[in-house]
């Protein structure tokens, strides 16, 4: 695959001429203290993305017991969606805040709001409380937390960019194996109300570290940090690559919410349950450094758009069939590195794409394309459900499979376009 630097378009592509100097002269350093960086953006994953991605253990904990007699399970649904969704709502303030004060300043902003998220839901005794402790200030925790920590490690490699991506994107499956059976856990040894302020208490801590760890090389690479860059929205590459980003994460959250509850329609025990979203995570954890690797080997495009299909078929062709306990496992564990492809190309997609000047201003166009399947991925998937019938998960599943596999097509596009860019640029030569 070609580097950023070659980002140079014909028409109808043609970006501005501002926007091709991407990359810096003498280019990023491929390590040095990037490496803490990437220690700091793992425990960030981990302690953020990693706690929202075991919200399928209280999503299965708040369908099977009454503990808000009036919630009903699209609630829990959007509250689960919101971990996400107003994460990346928040792009734009986190976008303005960086570019004001830096990567810090908003991060701790974020760790501020995870505690109080996490700590006012252990009190939350009516459902519109949990909308807003568990759903909408721990989502905007998250975001202010992970979002301007994604544009630091590309910041810091150029060769092994994909693998330093992949390495911080498998600290949410490490956070999410943990969190699926520790929540669990706490959930029937202690209480609902303990284990959020046990992970309270946690987050605070963690992500309060990765924060005075992290640097970024602003100064050096100036980045354009626009909250909402109409120029790069403009573009068609972009617009493939915000519809990719659009349509993968309505099938991600579709299959990570619903793998605990659909374990438990299909006679398996709250534990096996959460015993799937962990060996999700799992996979996530293993997986996701080598989709690093391999990106950085054969194309950060073709990887993605492999693994994208991968997922489309995975879910059509086994998820459905998956009866028993054991291909469920196998199921959620091959697949857990795949499923979330959006977190772990991203950061590299969009230098490929815009290059690192743009970067800040592509990722969060990038987030804000996210906000609505985030919402309603699981709403949706919930909907199609039916109790009633023996395969009450049918068509969430088949919903999940689609969408995948038409981002694997967006993604095609994509990477066809940017194949006709190269060929335009070595003809001009």
């Amino acid at each position: 695959m070609y580097s950023s630097e070659e980002s140079i378009t014909s028409p109808p592509f043609a970006p501005e001429k501002d926007e091709l100097a991407i990359d810096e002269p003498e280019g990023p350093p491929d390590g040095g203290y990037g490496w803490v960086c990437v220690a700091s953006c793992f425990m960030v994953n981990c302690f953020t993305w990693g706690i929202s991605a075991s919200y399928g253990v209280y999503l299965a904990h708040y369908l099977s017991a009454n503990v808000f007699p009036r919630a009903t399970p699209l609630d829990f649904a959007i509250i689960g969606g919101f971990n996400f969704s107003m994460a990346m709502l928040a792009a734009p303030a986190v976008t303005i805040t960086a570019r004001w004060w830096g990567t810090q300043v908003p991060m701790l902003i974020g760790v501020i709001l995870l505690t109080v998220g996490f700590i006012s839901a252990s009190f939350a005794t009516h459902i519109w409380q949990l909308y807003l402790s568990q759903g909408t200030l721990v989502g905007l925790g998250g975001g202010f937390t992970y979002l301007p920590s994604i544009a630091v490690i590309s910041q810091w490699f150029r060769k092994k960019r994909s693998l330093a991506n992949g390495i911080t994107a498998a600290g949410s499956g490490i956070g999410g194996l943990i969190f699926s059976f520790v929540t669990q856990v706490m959930i029937d040894k202690i209480s609902l109300a303990w284990s959020f302020r046990i992970t309270g208490i946690i987050v605070c801590i963690t992500n309060l570290i990765a924060t005075l760890l992290i640097r970024n090389r602003n100064e050096t690479i100036k980045p354009a940090q626009r909250a909402f860059d109409t120029n790069l929205f403009r573009r068609y590459d972009v617009s493939l690559l915000l519809t990719w980003s659009f349509i993968s994460v309505l099938g991600y959250l579709a299959v990570l919410f619903s793998l605990s509850d659909y374990a438990q329609s299909i006679g398996l025990s709250s534990s096996q349950a959460a015993a799937i979203s962990a060996f999700c995570n799992l996979g996530t954890a293993i997986g996701r450094p080598l989709i690093g690797i391999a990106s950085d080997h054969y194309g950060r495009m073709e990887v993605s758009g492999i693994s994208t299909l991968v997922c489309g078929l995975s879910c059509l062709a086994i998820w459905i069939p998956a009866r028993s306990y054991g291909l469920l496992i196998f199921f959620a564990l091959s697949n857990g590195a795949n499923l979330g492809i959006f977190y772990v190309a991203i950061g590299p997609l969009c230098v490929e794409v815009a290059g690192l000047v743009q970067l800040p201003s592509l990722l969060s166009l990038s987030w804000l394309s996210t906000v609505l399947p985030a919402t309603f991925s699981e709403v949706i998937a919930l909907k199609l459900r039916h109790h009633a019938s023996p395969r009450p998960y049918l068509h969430a599943q088949i919903f999940a499979g689609v969408c995948y596999l038409v981002a694997s097509v967006c993604m095609y596009e994509l990477w066809r376009v940017k194949r006709r860019q190269k060929q335009a640029l070595e003809s001009g030569k």
